[in-house]
């Protein structure tokens, strides 16, 4: 049986060194970037970038190849956590357990770190990309646009958008899916199909790991909002009940929580479907579908 722990920890420790490398390359003295570290280093699941080396893996790919690949995606990611937890918008004051950054720091250092992570991210790209042979820089080009699309306007920011645009109001289970595929979705549908995309994959392995992806992108969503409900504080490191508090539109306040787990499950069997065919490199991503679900934070 596969193992998903020993899995997770042989990608999480050189991904923790790699982040603090790229981290370590900036003023570490300076606030903005204590507060970088601060964020990057809080203890997330690194789902996306272990999603990422994953795709590369089930394909062919080598794992170093993609690594500064998934860094991007991280430091994308979390700097989607810090905006999101401002004031302004969820104004959370913890996150995986310990003060937010804009509460450990201050709004505006929060504020350009999280602007600072993003633009970190792209750099790391675009010099990445130019290190490569003509054939793998075209690959490369192609996925920095793939993430760009997903966490622009088109994508993550447009359901951050319609999230705090719904707060209070009731919306039907189409424009639900739609938020959230449009705010979660996306940067874990791109995370697999860019490591997949600079890794050599056909079109056919493509578009069946980007149906994984798809599949296993809103359950994720669905399982937080779960989580939300259901969870404990402790393991969580925040507040449960507060989709709630906030009047914000989840599947457990649509379909009842059994409802909203019966469908996490149909989710999770679609994106196990999706990979049959694909042998046991892709055994990873088939654990990582059913952890989305079983998760306890």
């Amino acid at each position: 049986m596969f193992d998903l722990k020993s899995y997770l920890r042989s990608v999480r420790d050189p991904l923790d060194e790699r982040l603090q490398h790229y981290l370590r390359l900036e003023s570490p003295a300076a606030r903005v970037s204590q507060a970088m570290t601060y964020s990057i280093m809080a203890g997330g699941k690194r789902l996306r970038p272990v999603l990422c080396i994953s795709a590369a893996e089930t394909v062919g790919g080598n794992r170093e190849t993609v690594l500064p690949l998934a860094c991007a995606l991280e430091f994308i990611h979390t700097y989607s956590l810090i905006h999101d937890d401002l004031p302004a918008m969820d104004n959370d004051d913890k996150r995986r357990g310990k003060p937010t950054c804009h509460v450990q720091f201050d709004e505006a250092t929060a504020i350009l770190a999280g602007d600072a992570l993003l633009t970190l991210a792209f750099e790391i790209l675009a010099t990445t990309g130019t290190r490569l042979d003509s054939e793998m820089q075209s690959r490369w080009l192609l996925a920095i646009a793939q993430i760009a699309s997903a966490a622009g306007f088109k994508g993550m920011i447009e359901g951050q958008m319609r999230d705090m645009a719904f707060e209070g109001t009731v919306i039907s289970r189409r424009e639900l899916e739609a938020l959230h595929r449009l705010k979660t979705g996306k940067m874990i549908e791109v995370s697999v199909s860019t490591g997949a995309l600079v890794s050599g994959a056909s079109k056919r392995q493509q578009n069946k790991l980007n149906t994984y992806a798809q599949n296993i992108g809103l359950a994720f969503q669905v399982a937080d909002d779960i989580l939300n409900v259901k969870g404990d504080p402790e393991q969580l490191g925040k507040p449960i009940g507060t989709d709630q508090i906030r009047g914000k539109n989840t599947y457990p306040s649509l379909l009842g929580l059994s409802g909203a787990e019966a469908l996490a499950g149909r989710l999770v069997n679609n994106a196990l479907k999706a990979i049959d065919a694909f042998d046991n490199k892709a055994d990873s991503l088939r654990a990582i579908a059913r952890y989305v679900i079983e998760r306890n934070r």
